[in-house]
C-alpha cells in the first residue's frame, strides 16, 4: 500500500477575508474529491487571508497510479484562476 501526499502553498491574490479564501478553498477541495477521489485539509495559515498550506491525500496498491493522480492534481490546481502555487512537494508512505 502506497500512500501519497502532495502539499501545495497557495497564495490568493484576491481574497479580502478569511471567508474570501474559505469560498476558494472549498471549490479546490470540491473539485479534488468529485474528480480525484482524494481528501484535501487545510495544513497552515488558517489565519492568513491570502495564504495556505494544504494537503491532499490519496493511496493506492500501485505507486505509479499514485504518483499519476497526484500530479494530476497538481497541474489541475496550477490551472486555477483564484490563487496562485506558490510552491509544492510531493511524499510517499
Amino acid at each position: 500500500m502506497v500512500i501519497g501526499l502532495l502539499i501545495i502553498d497557495l497564495h490568493i491574490p484576491h481574497a479580502r477575508s478569511l471567508k474570501d479564501k474559505r469560498m476558494v478553498l472549498n471549490r479546490l477541495r470540491d473539485r479534488v474529491r468529485s474528480r480525484y477521489n482524494a481528501a484535501l485539509a487545510e495544513l497552515d495559515h488558517q489565519d492568513k487571508w491570502q495564504r495556505a498550506r494544504v494537503g491532499i491525500v490519496t493511496l493506492n496498491s500501485q505507486p505509479h497510479i499514485v504518483d499519476e493522480l497526484l500530479q494530476r492534481v497538481l497541474a489541475d490546481a496550477t490551472g486555477c484562476l483564484e490563487a496562485e502555487i506558490a510552491g509544492h512537494e510531493i511524499r510517499y508512505f
